[in-house]
C-alpha cells in the first residue's frame, strides 16, 4: 500500500521491528501489517512528534466500520488491569493505530476475507505532547523566567495607585490586613 503513511518515535519504531524479528513464520498475520507499519513509517524523535498522533501510551479515541467510536490506552502488551482500557499494539487494532494521526484511517483484512475501515478519531492524550508541556512548564517556574515574564510599568511605585482602590504596602512590607479583613 504505497499511500499508507505512519509517524512513528524511534522508541516505537524499534519496538516494531523487534515484533517483527519475533513474528513465529511467514504465515503470522502480524507479519504483514507490521511490514507495512515499518516500510511505511516516517521516525522522528519523540520532541517533534505532532500531538495528534497515537504513540504508545496515547489514549485515543477510534471506530471501526463507522460503528460506535472507542476510547482506549495503546499498550505494549496485554496488562493485568480491567478489560476495555487498553488495547495492546499486539492486536491488529492496536497496530493498525500506533502511528497514525487524528482523521487517518486504515484497513485490516478479517479472518472471514473481508476487510475492515479503522479510523483514528483523536488523540487525547500523547505522552510526548504531555512530557513536552511539563517541560515548557518547569522551564517557565524558574525565578529568572519569572522575573523575565514580570513588566516593569513607568510610574507604577507612585501615589497615583493609592487613591484608585489599589492596595499598598504597609510600612513594615507587610499587605496581609489579617482576619478582620474578612
Amino acid at each position: 500500500m504505497p499511500h499508507e503513511t505512519c509517524i512513528l518515535t524511534a522508541k516505537d519504531f524499534t519496538i516494531l521491528e523487534v515484533m517483527l524479528d519475533r513474528c513465529q513464520g511467514t504465515d503470522d498475520p502480524m507479519r504483514v501489517l507490521l511490514s507495512r507499519k515499518i516500510e511505511a513509517a516516517s521516525v522522528v524523535f519523540r520532541d517533534d512528534i505532532s500531538p495528534d498522533v497515537a504513540t504508545l501510551s496515547s489514549r485515543v479515541t477510534f471506530s471501526v466500520d463507522g460503528r460506535e467510536p472507542d476510547t482506549r490506552i495503546l499498550s505494549h502488551d496485554r496488562l493485568s488491569s480491567p478489560p476495555g482500557i487498553f488495547l495492546p499494539i499486539t492486536t491488529a487494532r492496536g497496530l493498525a493505530l500506533l502511528g497514525l494521526s487524528a482523521g487517518q484511517a486504515l484497513s485490516l483484512p478479517k479472518p472471514d476475507g473481508g476487510e475492515e475501515r479503522i479510523v483514528l478519531e483523536a488523540v487525547l492524550y500523547q505522552p510526548e505532547a504531555a512530557k513536552r508541556e511539563k517541560d515548557l512548564l518547569a522551564r517557565l517556574a524558574t525565578p529568572a523566567a519569572r522575573r523575565a515574564s514580570l513588566r516593569v510599568i513607568a510610574g507604577g511605585n507612585s501615589g497615583q495607585l493609592a487613591g484608585s482602590g489599589a492596595r499598598t504596602l504597609a510600612a513594615d512590607g507587610f499587605d496581609d490586613p489579617g482576619p478582620s479583613a474578612a
